[in-house]
C-alpha cells in the first residue's frame, strides 16, 4: 500500500504509511520494519497466532531483538486467501485490542513482513520454506489438521489428502506434504534442517507433528524420513490465550479507537506460552518476552488442555442448547456456572498434575475468572466448533482415566449427552443450530437416531472406541440422554447437581 487512506468517521486505514497518523492511545512498533529479515514461516495465520506467537516476537523486536526472525505468513486453505488479501492490504500489520473488565487497550504489531500466495500444489510455500534463512516452520492448523487416525492415534495414511501427496510429492495438497517437499529441497541443497513447531491445542503436539511429517516422508522416500527424524526438531508447546473470532463488533471497536483494521484481533488480558527448548537451527530469545522454556511441557499441557479446553466443552454445548450466546454469559448463569464448577473440581481436577507455582484447583479458579470476563465476546458457537475433534482430544482422555480410577463420571457422561443432543441440530427453544463441525451431517444423522437408541451415538468408533463397551459409561450416558430428551436440558442439569454421587480420587494421575 503506497498511500494513506482515511476511513469513515475520521478513522485511519491501517498501513505502514499511516502509522504516524494513528491515535496516540494506540501503541505502535518502534522498530524499523524495513530492516527485518525472515526466519519463520507460519502456516495458519488466524487470530490466535497474531495475538499469541506474533505478539511475543513483537515484544522482542520492541526491545531491539530478533530482527532476523520476522514471520512470513502462509496458508493452504481457501479461507487463507481472504486473510492474505486483508493483511497484505495493510502491509501485514495487525491491531491487537486487549479486553479486560477495566477497559480496553490497543497496540499495533508488525513482526509479519509478507504473506505467501495460496496456490494449487503449494509451490510458493515450498519454495519459501526451503530457503536457508528460514529456521522455524510453525503451525496453527487446528486440532483436526494433523491427519491422526481416530481409532489408533497413529498417522492416517489412507486419508485422501495423504494418498494424493504420496502420489504427487511435488504438488502436495496437505501442509505436511508441503513441509516434506521443502525438507527434501533443503537436504538436496544443503540448506539444512529446520524446527517444525506446532502451536495447536494437542497434548504432545510436537510428537504428533513429528509423527505426521516423518510418516508421510517415509511413504514418499524412506531415506528422507530418516534424515528428517535425525536432524529436524519438533518441540512440544503449550499455548494459552482466549481469542474470539472477529466480527462486526470487533471491527467497530477498532474504529472507535480511530483505526480501520479489517483484520483486527481482540483478546483477553492473559497469555502463556510454555515451550520445549528443542530447536535444531536456533530460535529467538523468547524467554526475554516471558515464554517459559522447559525440557518438560507435558504437565503444563495437561493442566491447560484438561481444565481450560475440556472446560470449554463443558460449557459450549450446554450454552448452545439454552441459547446462551457467549462463554461469559454462561458463567454468569447460576445453573450453568454451578455445573461447570462441579464437573471441573470433581471430575477433571483429580486427573491434572501440579505445575510450578500452580495447583489444578487454583488454575480452575483462574480459568473460571477468565471465562467470566464480560468484555470477551467468545461465542459458544465458536467454542463448540469441531466437537468431533475437541471431545476426542480434550474430554474423552479424562473420562478414560476416571473410569480406570473408579472416579466420578456422571458429569462427563452428561457433557457427552449434551453434545449428542446439540448435534441433533435444534436448541431447546426450537431454533436451528447451523452446521458446526466438519462431520456435521454424519453427526446429525447419528444424533437423531440416538434419540430413540442412545447407544447409536456411542457406536461411533472413530470418536469413542473402546469407551462404547464400558458399562458404567454406557449406563450414565444413556440415562442422561434419555432424561434430556424426555424432560429437557435444565432438568437434566439440576438432576446432576442434586443427585450425582461424587467419588473423587486423591492426587493427580
Amino acid at each position: 500500500m503506497t498511500e494513506t487512506k482515511v476511513a469513515n468517521a475520521g478513522c485511519v486505514a491501517l498501513s505502514k504509511g499511516s502509522l504516524n497518523r494513528i491515535p496516540g492511545s494506540v501503541l505502535r512498533p518502534n522498530y524499523n520494519r524495513s530492516e527485518l529479515t525472515p526466519g519463520i514461516v507460519h502456516i495458519g495465520v488466524g487470530n490466535f497466532h497474531r495475538a499469541h506467537q506474533a505478539w511475543y516476537l513483537h515484544q522482542l523486536m520492541q526491545n531491539g531483538l530478533a530482527e532476523d526472525w520476522a514471520i512470513i505468513g502462509a496458508g493452504v486453505r481457501p479461507y487463507d486467501v481472504e486473510m492474505r488479501q486483508r493483511l497484505l492490504a495493510q502491509d501485514c500489520l495487525t491491531m491487537l485490542i486487549e479486553l479486560s473488565s477495566q477497559g480496553a487497550s490497543a497496540e499495533i504489531i508488525g513482526p509479519m513482513i509478507d504473506y505467501l500466495a495460496v496456490a494449487p500444489g503449494n509451490a510458493p510455500l515450498i519454495r519459501q520454506m526451503s530457503q536457508p534463512e528460514i529456521r522455524i516452520v510453525s503451525l496453527t492448523v487446528t486440532e483436526s489438521g494433523y491427519y491422526i487416525d481416530p481409532e489408533t492415534g497413529g498417522f492416517d495414511a489412507m486419508h485422501p489428502d495423504i494418498q494424493h501427496d504420496v502420489t504427487n510429492p511435488d504438488h502436495p495438497l496437505s501442509v505436511f506434504g508441503a513441509i516434506v517437499a521443502a525438507l527434501a529441497l533443503r537436504r538436496a541443497t544443503a540448506a539444512g534442517p529446520v524446527t517444525v513447531m506446532s502451536c495447536d491445542n494437542l497434548r504432545g503436539n510436537g510428537l504428533i507433528t513429528r509423527q505426521s511429517v516423518v510418516s508421510l516422508a517415509r511413504l514418499i522416500k524412506p531415506d528422507l524420513a530418516d534424515w528428517i527424524d535425525s536432524n529436524c526438531s519438533f518441540p512440544n508447546s503449550m499455548v494459552d490465550c482466549i481469542v474470539p473470532s472477529t466480527g462486526p463488533d470487533e471491527l467497530a471497536m477498532a474504529r472507535a479507537l480511530g483505526v480501520d483494521d479489517r483484520a483486527v484481533v481482540t483478546h483477553e488480558n492473559y497469555r502463556q506460552w510454555v515451550l520445549e527448548d528443542d530447536f535444531c537451527a536456533g530460535r529467538p530469545d523468547w524467554a526475554k518476552a516471558g515464554v517459559i522454556l522447559t525440557p518438560d511441557v507435558h504437565d503444563y499441557e495437561g493442566m491447560k488442555i484438561r481444565i481450560l479446553n475440556a472446560g470449554h466443552q463443558v460449557l459450549a454445548n450446554l450454552g448452545e442448547l439454552l441459547s446462551v450466546e457467549t462463554i461469559a454469559e454462561c458463567m454468569a448463569d447460576p445453573l450453568i456456572s454451578e455445573f461447570f464448577q462441579k464437573v471441573e473440581h470433581e471430575e477433571i481436577v483429580p486427573y491434572v498434575s501440579d505445575v510450578p507455582g500452580m495447583t489444578p484447583a487454583a488454575y480452575t479458579d483462574l480459568i473460571a475468572s477468565r471465562f467470566s470476563n464480560p468484555a470477551i465476546r467468545d461465542t459458544t458457537r465458536r467454542v463448540a466448533f469441531d466437537g468431533s475433534s475437541r471431545h476426542s482430544e480434550f474430554v474423552l482422555p479424562i473420562l478414560r482415566e476416571a473410569l480406570q480410577a473408579d472416579g466420578a463420571i456422571e458429569g462427563l457422561a452428561l457433557v457427552e449427552a449434551l453434545w449428542a443432543r446439540m448435534c441433533e441440530g435444534t436448541r431447546e427453544d426450537g431454533r436451528i443450530i447451523q452446521d458446526n463441525d466438519p462431520h456435521w451431517q454424519q453427526l446429525s444423522t447419528v444424533a437423531i437416531e440416538s434419540r430413540q437408541t442412545p447407544m447409536a451415538w456411542l457406536a461411533q468408533a472413530s470418536i469413542y472406541g473402546d469407551l462404547a463397551t464400558n458399562s458404567r459409561f454406557q449406563n450414565a450416558f444413556t440415562h442422561w440422554l434419555e432424561l434430556i430428551w424426555s424432560q429437557g436440558v435444565e432438568i437434566a442439569i439440576k438432576s446432576y447437581l442434586r443427585n450425582s454421587t461424587s467419588r473423587p480420587v486423591g492426587g493427580a494421575q
